[in-house]
C-alpha cells in the first residue's frame, strides 16, 4: 500500500512538531513519572490505557513490554499518541499541572517511542497470539480509526474479519485528514499494516453500494460495522463560492497529504472560514508553509469557538491572525471569474487568492440508509446504542463519526473495542480471559 504514495507530497514541506524521543530521553522523561495511585491521566484516557504501567517499563527499557501494555488497551495507540489531543486528556490531567513547576509528563511522546520501535523493528505482529478460527465473518465498512480497532480485535479472538474501502489508501482521516505537523501519512499506513498483521484483510477501491451491496453483505457475513465517517465538506450557500480558488478543508488537506505536485504558489493571502479544529489546522499548515497573511474567519468570538484553545495559540504564534464575528456574505470574482476576496455581512471587504471552507462535513447517508433498519438522526447520524454500537438492524454495528458527527481518534478506537465485544457476542464467539479486549477501564 505504500508503494501507491509518491513522495512529492505537499505535506513534506512540515517537520514534526514533537519529534521522536530518542531511547535515552524516553527513559529519562519516563523516570520523571510519579506513578500516581489513581491516576488521572489514566481516567482521561477514553480507552483506559495503562499510563503509568507502560512509563514504567520504558524506564526500565523494557520497550515491547510498554507497547504490549499500550497495545492491548487500544489498538491504534500509534496514531493516537501522534494525534490525540493530549493536553485535554492524559497530559491534561497529569498531576505536575496542579505544581505549576515542573512540565507534564509528555505522554503523547513516551507512547510514539514504545509503539514505533516496536513496528520498526517488525515486532508489532508478534505482540500478540490470535485466537483459533471460529468460522465467523464480519465485515467493516470503510477503512478508517473505528473499522480499524474495530477488525483489529475480532481478528485476535478467531474473527475472519474484511475491510471495504472506497479509497485506494486505507487508513480513514489518519491518512487523507491529520494535520502533518501530527503524523505524515507514511506513520497511518504503518498502522494500518499493523491492523493488516492481525489477520485482518483490506479490500481498497471498493464502494459499499456501488461495487458490493448492502444486502449482499448482510447475506455473506455474520455481523456488519459501519464506520464510514463523514461526507464532503459542506458549503456557504453563497455567490461565488463555486468555482476556482475555493476549496473545502478537508479535501484541500487530503491533497496537500496524498497528491503528486499539489501546491500553493502564488498564494499571498489566505482566508480559511470555520472555528473547528479542522479549519484551525489548515490555517496553521498554510502558515507553516509560508503563506504570508492568513486569517481564520469565524462568526462568533474567539471564546465561542469549538476548536481548542491550545491550538489556536499555536496558530497564532505562527503567524495566524483571527478575524472574529465576521459572516460570509459572498466570494467576489472579477470579471474572468478570478477570486478576489471575500465581502462580509457588515460591509467589511477582505482580499485573497484562496478560501478554504472548513465549516462541516456532510453526512454519508447513503451508505446507512441502504442497510434495513439502520436508522439516521435529524442531523444525520447513525441511532446506534452508545454502549455497543448496535444499530436497528440486529447484524448492524456502527461507530466513530458516522454516530457522533465528529470526534477523536481515541473515541472512535474506543467505540471499535466495546463494538467488537458485543458483535462476539452476538455472534456466539467467545471472548478468552486473556484477551486484549478486556484491557482498559472501560
Amino acid at each position: 500500500m505504500s508503494a501507491r504514495i509518491s513522495p512529492d507530497r505537499l505535506e513534506r514541506q512540515l517537520p514534526d512538531a514533537k519529534p521522536a524521543y530518542s531511547q535515552g530521553e524516553a527513559i529519562a522523561e519516563a523516570n520523571r513519572c510519579l506513578y500516581c495511585h489513581g491516576a488521572p491521566c489514566v481516567q482521561a484516557c477514553p480507552t483506559g490505557i495503562d499510563i503509568p504501567g507502560f512509563i514504567r517499563k520504558i524506564a526500565t527499557d523494557n520497550v515491547r513490554g510498554s507497547a504490549k501494555v499500550i497495545l492491548s488497551a487500544n489498538l491504534l495507540g500509534y496514531s493516537c499518541a501522534r494525534v490525540c489531543p493530549v493536553e485535554v486528556l492524559c497530559v491534561g490531567a497529569c498531576v505536575y499541572n496542579d505544581w505549576h513547576r515542573y512540565p507534564p509528563i509528555s505522554i503523547g511522546r513516551l507512547q510514539r517511542y514504545a509503539v514505533e520501535s516496536v513496528f520498526a523493528d517488525g515486532g508489532g505482529d508478534t505482540l500478540f497470539e490470535p485466537a483459533p478460527s471460529t468460522g465467523k465473518q464480519v465485515a467493516c465498512v470503510g477503512a478508517g480509526p473505528a473499522s480499524l480497532a474495530t477488525a483489529g480485535y475480532l481478528a485476535l479472538e478467531g474473527v475472519k474479519v474484511t475491510l471495504f474501502e472506497r479509497r485506494q489508501v486505507a487508513g480513514g482521516l489518519n491518512a487523507t485528514g491529520v494535520a502533518p505537523y501530527k503524523m505524515h501519512v507514511e506513520g497511518a499506513l504503518m498502522e494500518v499494516e499493523f491492523i493488516r498483521s492481525l489477520g485482518v484483510t483490506i479490500r481498497d477501491g471498493v464502494e459499499v453500494g456501488r461495487h458490493v451491496t448492502a444486502p449482499d453483505l448482510l447475506r455473506e457475513f455474520d455481523a456488519v460495522f459501519l464506520g464510514v465517517g463523514l461526507g464532503a465538506d459542506s458549503k456557504l450557500g453563497i455567490t461565488g463560492e463555486d468555482g476556482a480558488g475555493v476549496i473545502g478543508a478537508t479535501e484541500w488537506i487530503e491533497r496537500m497529504k496524498l497528491e503528486p505536485g499539489f501546491g500553493i504558489a502564488g498564494v499571498t493571502r489566505a482566508l480559511v472560514i470555520g472555528g473547528g479544529n479542522t479549519a484551525i489546522d489548515v490555517a496553521r499548515e498554510l502558515a507553516k508553509l509560508g503563506v504570508p497573511n492568513v486569517t481564520l474567519v469565524y462568526r462568533r468570538t474567539a471564546a465561542e469557538m469549538p476548536g481548542y484553545a491550545h491550538e489556536m495559540e499555536h496558530a497564532r504564534t505562527e503567524g495566524v491572525t483571527m478575524l472574529e464575528r465576521a459572516v460570509p456574505q459572498e466570494i467576489v470574482r472579477d470579471a474572468n471569474g478570478k477570486l478576489t476576496g471575500l465581502k462580509l455581512e457588515d460591509g467589511r471587504a477582505l482580499e485573497a487568492d484562496l478560501v478554504v471552507l472548513g465549516i462541516g462535513q456532510a453526512r454519508l447517508r447513503q451508505v446507512a440508509e441502504g442497510f434495513t433498519g439502520v436508522k439516521l438522526d435529524d442531523k444525520g447520524r447513525i441511532v446506534a446504542d452508545p454502549l455497543t454500537g448496535r444499530t436497528g438492524n440486529s447484524k448492524v454495528w456502527a461507530g466513530g463519526d458516522a454516530i457522533s458527527g465528529g470526534q477523536e481518534v481515541v473515541n472512535a478506537a474506543q467505540e471499535g473495542k466495546r463494538a467488537a465485544r458485543a458483535i462476539c457476542a452476538a455472534i456466539g464467539v467467545p471472548v478468552r480471559p486473556d484477551s486484549p479486549m478486556h484491557a482498559g477501564h472501560r
